[in-house]
């Protein structure tokens, strides 16, 4: 498949991994198999749409590389927010009678996530409640017109602009000078939902493959996708690698992939909790190098942030992160972070995400660009349409053309620390 893994790897050392509450194990690929759908990737977007599939009464093969979700799926801040990255450029593709269109695709994936939760009984510490937050008065005015569309569209779910005052009461710091608070977002544990989403699909048939890389596709009427010890033969593939996608050449330049960091403390005492997130809330700021936390199932707090670094080591994560918290909460000094872990989200130059085919019976989902947990598994239904033949969604998505870096996947450290560079002279005005 690639040079730059080595595979199968097991899953990061995160909190996520040390507290997943339902075992998932699968074999490898040995032999020829035949299915209706093919999929190669074992994340958000891949098991979303072998599960929507499954539920069609589709035959549907994953093949993974590593663990079902290995990747950004089994890593990330949790946060399910509404909302599409790119949603300017969708909007003027749309056009003006595609507004409506465009509001119900921002809550979809949402939707999608509670159904799932409900029907199979996911146990992932689903949560309401997320407040985005003001650091500079630009920030609030952005929050204000996010908070009017909201009404214009009467959404449903409680939603409040708050003062500096009340934010500060609310957060329990003085960072932050307004928010907004949209009861209709929550946060999760992700690799619980992805395991769970993953035993729903095969408990409707559906068979995964884990430590079995895909290292070709052999196209044609039916395709083949070719792993190290076996192949599937499908009249239709997915690809939903994303940015650990490295078997189409096509799709690398595409996406640029952008690490991502959390740290983990240790459970809270209660009086802790009361005093910064009474509420239970996600928390975002605005900035392009933004930070992001939460409260866990147990009761620790989850901080996280981007800084160029490409390596793993929990200690470096912690000694970067931990004193960007403590410029927010000084209170937590005393608290130990036993846990810090990174992966890499795949982030579009347009920031619109990308769905497409390679040939007709070959489709493609990536470039989520920080909206991952919610837009995968919109992405997964859309895909799920276009393999039966329902194409008003995927297409789109699919009529948006990528931006293309060639040959970023040569230099793609550089490229990144050079974005970040730019990016947080952006947030500095």
């Amino acid at each position: 498949m690639s040079s730059e893994l080595q595979y199968p790897q097991p899953h990061t050392s995160s909190y996520y991994a040390a507290s997943t509450n339902l075992h998932v194990d699968c074999e490898s690929l040995k032999g020829a198999k035949s299915t209706d759908v093919c999929i190669v990737g074992a994340g958000f977007t891949g098991i979303s749409a072998a599960l929507h599939l499954a539920e069609r009464g589709y035959g549907v093969t994953v093949v993974e590389a590593n663990k079902v979700g290995w990747g950004a799926s089994g890593r990330n801040g949790g946060q399910m927010i509404g909302g599409i990255s790119g949603e300017p450029r969708l909007a003027a593709a749309l056009g003006e009678s595609g507004s409506k269109l465009l509001w119900d695709l921002r809550w979809a994936g949402h939707q999608i996530i509670r159904e799932r939760v409900e029907t199979y009984a996911i146990d992932c510490d689903l949560k309401a409640g997320y407040v985005d937050v003001a650091i500079k008065p630009r920030h609030l005015r952005d929050l204000e017109r996010e908070y009017r569309y909201l009404e214009e569209h009467k959404f449903s779910f409680e939603h409040t602009m708050f003062s500096k005052e009340k934010t500060q009461e609310l957060l329990g710091t003085k960072a932050y000078i307004g928010a907004l608070l949209n009861m209709g977002n929550g946060h999760l544990h992700p690799l619980n939902l992805c395991l769970g989403e993953a035993a729903a699909a095969m408990s409707l048939g559906a068979k995964i493959y884990e430590r079995s890389p895909a290292i070709r596709i052999e196209r044609g009427n039916k395709a083949t996708v070719v792993t190290h010890g076996g192949s599937v033969t499908a009249d239709s593939v997915i690809l939903a690698g994303n940015a650990y996608h490295f078997l189409e050449p096509r799709l690398r330049g595409n996406l640029l992939p952008v690490n991502s960091f959390i740290v983990a403390s240790e459970p809270l005492s209660a009086e802790l909790i009361e005093e910064i997130n009474p509420r239970d809330l996600a928390v975002c700021d605005p900035n392009y190098i933004l930070t992001y936390f939460r409260l866990s199932g147990d009761g620790r707090l989850l901080f996280g942030g981007r800084f160029t670094y490409f390596g793993s080591d929990s200690e470096v994560i912690k000694k970067t992160l931990v004193p960007r918290l403590l410029k927010i909460y000084p209170q937590l000094s005393k608290i130990n972070f036993e846990f810090g872990w990174g992966g890499t989200i795949g982030v579009t130059v347009n920031r619109v995400p990308q769905m497409g085919k390679l040939a007709d019976n070959i489709f493609y989902s990536q470039g989520y660009s920080g909206h991952g947990v919610n837009v995968t598994h919109l992405a997964g239904q859309i895909l799920s349409e276009a393999v039966a033949g329902t194409m008003e969604r995927f297409d789109i998505f699919a009529k948006i053309n990528p931006v293309t870096i060639p040959g970023q996947h040569l230099f793609r450290n550089q490229l990144v620390s050079l974005g970040m560079l730019y990016y947080k002279f952006i947030d500095s005005l």
